[in-house]
């Protein structure tokens, strides 16, 4: 065993029978490389990914790899969920490199840690033959690498700026809401989409939910019928399609192929956690069954696979598992052939096929299916005469028995660390849940899992840890641990009116300004000035398929300073909000920034509950589809300055406000109800 197999991260432990004398990312290990003048490998993965897979079995298993890797770099495998600043870094020095980027990620560096070379996957002849060109060149050359590594880096801190320098150090006195640059950036989006399958006219197709969730709102608010049919036929494709497990719920990574068919079979926490808020969002719109199916099924999965003991969530399921003859194979676990399915099935095999299209376009490849629907299932009765109620019925059936059949199987590997913004974005899921089906198991986990993130990733309340497992947090959080739990802490405010969440995410606020925020630039950086330098400052700012930390702070922000009357809160989310969209050219990588936006558009409402009743009138308020109305409320008396001097005993009282104005207070729920446009 090499150094890994002290480690909790089940990808570092995966490599810990290695040849190669792996070490983890820590202060040993860099300084060992420096005292040595060796150059670093920094091979970067997580569990999950099929290609780090390959890469090991079919390089750093083998002892010739090993060997040239041992004698002469110090080499460091890296989780990228545990360490997402170490990832970000590197991953910007290899696009600078070769314009483009992927896991697994391998970089040589310096001994100081700053890169002279990098790429994705390497077959074994392409990798030794490299680093033995790269080693000759540091012994004979070493000059030649430390200048490209001076012209790297330059490059490195140019990109790493939150903003265009142009933009940061340009005076900024808040933001002002501009309706036709919003108008200009969809329509440039428009010409992307996919009008046949939903999402954007490529492949791979990833979900991307916050993209979803800003034009469902931007839709909504704009009255733009139809780029809501748009979102609504994305959100129904991609329930249909392979990429949604209809028979144990739950949402794979991505879609190798146009029609969301065939999926990158593994299953992450965070995509599912941010689908079903997505999917709550668009049913609280729409009613649209699918969507609660959806919602359902895949908290379903979430509890079922992904839950632990301890009440927090785990990180992902591989794509690969044991196929019948015992050998890895890429989603073995989740496709069926049609003999398979006959035998399953029997006499019912026919309707299943129709339903499921198994045919030519439903075919994956080597006589396997997975399995997708091209219509609802109320065209299909027709189609084959076949009373809905039935069909509804035997489909219901069919997933049980397929269920049942997947059981015998060799399940997926599974990813076993806790990751805080993770759960934190789990929780914001399980909170919309509850927020949009009353279903109080719902709010019973979200509550589980706050309470798991308090107890095991929360330091005396003071900093957060970003990792757990085995009972040990080892590594300081980073700024998406922090944005996403106060985040969370806002949404379990909004859904029991409970004060102690809202003081909770100021009090880790105020701690982010302390140990996260610059000044200079005014945004917040990735990691605290509590953790060692990397080679580059990292500033998120870019919304990915998880969105940048720096929005989902900025939104946070927006939040607090209503709640609270805080003006320095309220000032530092418009610089923000001012800077980015002084800079965005395509929108799809700013969609929570664009989100905030509608905030500034003088739609936004304030609504204040107080009294008895509070909590039950917010219940059925917010089971409908209002982004644009921020909700707070109390039984009793409250010295939150939203709510201060708002009560009235024996009386259950609404404050209707804009921009910090109100209109007069009414005791008239349907007044209210009128106000808001709710049905």
């Amino acid at each position: 065993m090499n150094e890994l197999f002290s480690e909790t991260s089940p990808y570092l432990l995966q490599h810990a029978h290695n040849p190669v004398h792996w070490k983890a990312w820590n202060p040993e290990s860099l300084s060992k490389a420096a005292e040595a003048h060796k150059l670093i490998i920094i091979s970067i993965g997580y569990s999950a990914c099929h290609w780090c897979h390959v890469m090991e079995h079919e390089t750093f298993e083998h002892e010739d790899a090993a060997h040239i890797m041992n004698a002469h770099f110090i080499s460091i495998k890296v989780d990228r969920e545990e360490r997402p600043d170490v990832d970000a870094v590197y991953m910007k020095a290899v696009q600078i490199m070769t314009r483009q980027g992927g896991w697994p990620l391998n970089v040589v560096a310096l001994p100081d840690g700053r890169p002279v070379w990098g790429g994705t996957y390497f077959r074994r002849e392409e990798w030794i033959s490299t680093l033995e060109q790269l080693q000759e060149l540091h012994r004979s050359n070493p000059e030649k690498l430390t200048e490209y590594a001076d012209k790297l880096s330059d490059a490195l801190h140019a990109i790493s700026a939150p903003v265009p320098p142009a933009v940061v150090e340009k005076p900024v006195p808040g933001f002002s809401y501009d309706a036709a640059l919003l108008e200009t950036l969809v329509t440039k989006w428009r010409r992307s989409f996919d009008h046949e399958f939903g999402g954007m006219a490529r492949a791979p197709k990833f979900m991307m939910p916050n993209n979803y969730q800003f034009l469902l709102r931007y839709a909504f608010q704009s009255n733009d019928a139809e780029l809501l049919e748009f979102v609504n036929l994305t959100l129904t494709k991609m329930a249909y399609g392979g990429i949604f497990d209809t028979v144990d719920g739950g949402f794979s990574r991505y879609s190798v192929d146009m029609k969301w068919h065939v999926p990158h079979f593994e299953k992450m926490l965070y995509d599912n956690g941010q689908l079903v808020s997505l999917y709550c969002d668009a049913y609280r719109l729409t009613e649209n069954p699918l969507y609660r199916e959806v919602v359902d099924k895949t908290l379903g999965f979430c509890l079922s696979a992904l839950r632990s003991p301890e009440g927090g969530f785990y990180s992902a399921l591989d794509a690969d598992s044991l196929n019948e003859n015992g050998k890895s194979e890429e989603g073995a676990y989740y496709v069926w052939t049609a003999t398979e399915l006959k035998n399953i099935l029997g006499t019912d095999f026919e309707w299943f096929a129709a339903v499921f299209s198994i045919n030519d376009f439903g075919h994956w490849e080597h006589g396997n299916y997975v399995l997708i629907q091209q219509l609802p299932l109320e065209e299909i009765a027709s189609m084959h005469h076949i009373p809905l109620p039935e069909l509804q019925q035997k489909k219901q059936l069919w997933e049980k028995l397929l269920s049942a059949e997947r059981q015998k199987r060799k399940k997926p590997g599974l990813d076993d660390k806790c990751l805080t913004a993770w759960n934190a974005i789990m929780l914001n899921g399980f909170a919309d849940a509850y927020k949009t089906f009353n279903n109080s198991l719902y709010l019973d986990t979200a509550l589980q899992n706050a309470d798991f993130i308090r107890k095991n990733l929360w330091h005396d309340g003071g900093n957060l840890y970003r990792n757990y497992k085995n009972g040990k947090a080892s590594i300081n959080a980073y700024l998406e641990d922090y944005a996403f739990v106060i985040k969370a802490w806002l949404k379990l405010y909004e859904v029991t009116f409970d004060e102690k969440w809202l003081h909770e995410a100021k009090q880790l606020t105020d701690y982010c300004f302390d140990h996260f925020y610059d000044e200079k630039n005014g945004f917040f950086s990735f990691t605290s000035t509590l953790d060692a330098p990397l080679i580059a400052k990292h500033f998120e700012t870019e919304d990915n398929v998880i969105p940048a930390s720096n929005s989902v702070m900025a939104h946070n922000l927006y939040t607090l300073s209503t709640y609270f009357a805080n003006a320095y809160y309220e000032s530092v989310t418009g610089n923000m909000l001012s800077k980015v969209t002084a800079s965005i050219d395509y929108p799809s990588a700013f969609s929570n920034w664009l989100n905030l936006c509608l905030n500034y558009s003088g739609q936004n409402l304030e609504l204040a509950i107080t009294g008895a009743e509070a909590s039950a009138h917010a219940a059925a308020i917010n089971k409908a589809y209002l982004p644009h109305v921020l909700l707070a409320g109390a039984a009793a008396p409250s010295q939150l300055p939203f709510l201060e001097h708002r009560f009235e005993k024996g009386k259950t009282i609404f404050f209707v406000c804009r921009e910090k104005t109100c209109e007069l207070p009414t005791e008239n729920v349907d007044e209210v109800k009128n106000r808001l446009k709710i049905n």
